[in-house]
């Protein structure tokens, strides 16, 4: 019977004292004789002793929940924007200008974002796993549609309709990781999710290679529609339901601070077996999670989560983390795609259509050589928190932004300045490899500060997120051609879209410095008010 309930002799798992102080975002990680610990502090949060708890699944579980959602990202980035390299072919096709024909990749990209205002409180309702499955169903019907369209109008509808469904790709990952993983793990988690959303940028470079092949524009969502029905019985078969309402275990009394503080030790999750007679539930059977459905939480107010999301944009942080996204998307997977294949395809470059996607080289090379860093802002976290006597703060991972504060706006003006006098076109390469290795840290670890910060509603937060910043990449990219032609690549990149990058990255210093007291402003505003009825859960 599911969840019958015994009494047995059980392995003691996982023992806490860690604790949010009354500040969002100030942990108290100080550890006791008897804790548990990672990086020689106490785990957060802390589970219950629910085998069922999703703190609790094994690594395998875990690590193949987040290997399908990175999947799920790349594949939807990389449905979203590999087109691109179809523009003049679309403007030619169905008789429009390349600038109306761009439009099949602006308003995707606005419904990429937009989708999640449905799906996230739809999520919150009935759960992760059906929302997650039903939206790669709905993913998959737009890739099909796309495939057979006939006319721009029917394109466009196919093309919105696949990107309302995988827009929720984009929250999905960031809700699992913080439902199943602990504080000290979560820095890396997301890093990964945002390699793979990173990575789905090179769907140009697939998409341009098609063409070489001698293949009509409708293979590449072929090989997406394949990719995206295996990933889905992948799904299936192991995302299970992560929604879980933890009761906290009793702990035992406090003694003495543990004297486990070695730099960089591991998880002590099993550190010693205590015999001892307690009622648990059973952990559920495999064909047990297969099921859809587990229930309406009724707790859960999907029009209000709809609705308080949009107060999030007062919020500091989180808009920090929206114009970050916002401002990267709009040059990486905008303008980047935009004007190079127009660029290399005149004098002097006189490239072919079909090696227009090679910028996906720079754009993964950009990444790929971010990716050895992932791990450094947990580590510098944890370093600091053992200097701060066991209290984490969120502002602790945001060093590590430091260098891509600077490399990133250089490889914009680098980009802009060979565009505009046309010069060789490892400029090109080297400017956008240069500006998405910023924007692997600025993506990765802005969010992972913005979700340190708020943990209560992340759900909202993440709504929020995703709106904001598919509309501020939508702003820069919808017109952008006809700025350049009418301004030049160097006023417009090198110079506007330079500046207002290298604004939005040195906000850095001001979380850095100020980053707690806006915490405090914050709790005690209106909107911690507001927010304060629906703290604790996300």
């Amino acid at each position: 019977m599911e969840n019958k309930l015994k009494v047995e002799t059980v392995r003691h798992v996982i023992r806490s004292h860690a604790h949010e102080e009354d500040i969002p975002g100030t942990v108290n990680l100080k550890a006791v004789e008897g804790d548990d610990t990672a990086y020689g502090q106490a785990l957060f949060p802390v589970p219950s002793d629910d085998p069922n708890d999703p703190l609790l699944w094994s690594n395998f579980k875990k690590s193949m929940i987040l290997i399908i959602c990175c999947a799920y990202s790349f594949l939807g980035n990389s449905a979203l924007l590999g087109p691109s390299v179809y523009i003049g072919l679309y403007a030619e096709e169905f008789g429009i200008t390349p600038t109306t024909a761009s439009g099949l990749i602006s308003y995707a990209n606005l419904a990429f974002g937009f989708g999640s205002l449905f799906l996230v409180p739809l999520y919150l309702k009935v759960g992760r796993r059906p929302v997650m499955l039903g939206s790669m169903l709905c993913f998959i019907a737009g890739l099909i549609g796309a495939s057979r369209a006939t006319t721009y109008e029917g394109l466009m509808v196919a093309r919105v309709f696949h990107a309302l469904g995988s827009g929720v790709c984009e929250a999905l990952p960031v809700q699992l990781v913080n439902d199943i993983f602990f504080l000290h793990e979560r820095g890396k988690r997301i890093a990964y999710y945002t390699v793979a959303l990173c990575l789905g940028a090179t769907g140009p470079l697939y998409a341009g290679y098609m063409l070489a092949g001698g293949y009509s524009w409708r293979l590449f969502f072929y090989v997406e529609i394949a990719f995206a029905g295996a990933l889905f019985v992948l799904a299936f078969l192991f995302v299970e339901e992560t929604h879980y309402k933890r009761v906290l275990p009793s702990s035992p009394t406090p003694s003495s601070p543990s004297s486990q503080s070695a730099e960089g030790k591991e998880m002590n999750t099993a550190s010693h077996v205590e015999n001892h007679s307690v009622v648990l539930p059973e952990r559920k059977t495999f064909i047990q999670t297969l099921k859809l459905f587990h229930g309406i939480d009724r707790d859960a107010e999907f029009f209000m989560t709809m609705i308080r999301p949009f107060t999030y944009f007062t919020v500091p942080a989180v808009f920090w983390v929206i114009s970050t996204y916002g401002i990267y998307i709009g040059l990486g997977a905008l303008a980047f795609n935009y004007t190079f294949p127009i660029k290399i395809q005149q004098p002097p470059y006189n490239w072919r259509v079909e090696n227009t996607g090679l910028i996906s080289v720079a754009n993964a090379t950009g990444y790929i050589l971010a990716i050895p860093f992932t791990f450094t802002s947990d580590r510098l976290a944890a370093y600091l928190t053992r200097r701060n006597n066991g209290i984490r703060e969120a502002e602790m991972r945001l060093p590590v932004l430091l260098p891509a504060m600077i490399i990133a706006p250089a490889g914009l003006i680098l980009y802009g300045l060979t565009a505009e006098y046309n010069l060789h076109f490892m400029g090109y390469m080297v400017g956008v490899a240069m500006v998405n290795w910023g924007a692997y840290f600025y993506f990765s670890f802005t969010l992972a500060y913005a979700v340190d910060s708020y943990n209560a509603n992340t759900s909202e937060m993440l709504i929020a997120m995703n709106l904001g910043k598919q509309a501020i990449s939508f702003g820069m990219g919808v017109k952008l051609l006809d700025w350049i032609l009418e301004r030049g690549y160097a006023v417009v990149i090198s110079g506007i879209f330079g500046a207002v990058l290298a604004v939005n990255n040195l906000a850095l210093i001001g979380f850095w410095v100020w980053g707690k007291d806006i915490r405090r402003w914050t709790r005690g505003s209106w909107l911690g008010g507001w927010h304060g009825g629906v703290r604790g859960r996300s």
